[in-house]
């Protein structure tokens, strides 16, 4: 396929790179000067587009997402796939599938789960949203850039099932640390509190998957100082977006909530930043019951 491929970050860039190396033809812009092996350029969005028969964007956000369509879809060839691979609120992507829809386009809202490491690996999961002929035409290409793809329903049920499986995340994330600090005052050892919980009715993939305390369980970010594998500012961009969701639907989520208000903390007034989400262990380790 003729591929249009707009935002080349940390995660768009891999993403693009598996698609030529799967024997598509893409042409990328970016605002930043980026060039990729395999990879077009184009000098704008525009560019970028015209012509292709699926468009890809990896955006930072919903109001740089509604922007960016606004200016893509009148360049872009009727029956022609857009493909949005942004985590972004589920206003935005229901307003923008509908602008193409209207334009007589094929709109998907894919979020993905997996981070830096899925996309250069071509191991993300997919969350789609949209109707089934686009699901259908855009296959493929899910199948390059991932090891699955879910059709979740209506245009905006990507993003929905992105923000609902993130709050988990963050909620459980919580608790596992907590847990931990607890244990280390206790005095339980860390790899027996691993060992009981990976394999009873506590354990969850916060625990089993991503262990948050160095030298415990599989190899995770906290073997590497918390240098972030999905960092703490991006934890609390979902966890914001669910709540925002939540106010919209008017749904009881206290612990998103509360989640949401720990990341805060943690990001923007202790020492989170840049941190990855797990790195709130060292966090519980070092406050007492009053801090």
């Amino acid at each position: 396929m003729k591929i249009g491929f707009i935002g080349l970050g940390n995660m768009g860039a891999p993403m693009a790179q598996n698609l030529a190396r799967g024997g598509h033809s893409v042409t990328g812009y970016d605002t930043a000067t980026i060039s990729l092996q395999g990879v077009g350029s184009a000098s704008s969005a525009t560019e970028a587009v015209d012509g292709a028969e699926v468009v890809v964007t990896m955006l930072p956000n919903g109001d740089i997402l509604r922007r960016v369509a606004a200016e893509i879809i009148p360049a872009m060839q009727k029956g022609a796939v857009f493909l949005d691979c942004s985590t972004v609120d589920v206003d935005s992507a229901r307003a923008v599938a509908e602008m193409a829809r209207d334009a007589g386009l094929l709109p998907l809202d894919a979020p993905v789960s997996g981070g830096v490491g899925g996309a250069q690996g071509g191991t993300l999961t997919f969350m789609v949203g949209g109707d089934e002929d686009g699901f259908e035409k855009a296959k493929p290409l899910f199948d390059i850039m991932g090891q699955k793809a879910v059709h979740c329903g209506a245009s905006g049920n990507g993003q929905a099932a992105k923000i609902c499986n993130n709050m988990i995340l963050g909620i459980t994330m919580i608790g596992t640390c907590e847990a931990f600090a607890l244990a280390d005052k206790l005095g339980l050892d860390r790899q027996a509190m691993f060992d009981v919980v990976s394999t009873s009715s506590g354990s969850s993939w916060s625990m089993n998957t991503y262990c948050p305390a160095p030298g415990v369980g599989p190899k995770s970010p906290a073997d590497n100082d918390y240098k972030p594998g999905f960092a703490a500012d991006l934890m609390l961009k979902d966890l914001r977006l669910s709540q925002a969701a939540a106010e919209t639907a008017d749904a009881d989520t206290p612990l998103g909530a509360a989640a949401m208000a720990l990341y805060a903390a943690f990001v923007e007034e202790e020492d989170g930043a840049g941190r990855d989400f797990s790195a709130m262990l060292p966090r519980f380790s070092g406050r007492g019951r009053g801090s």
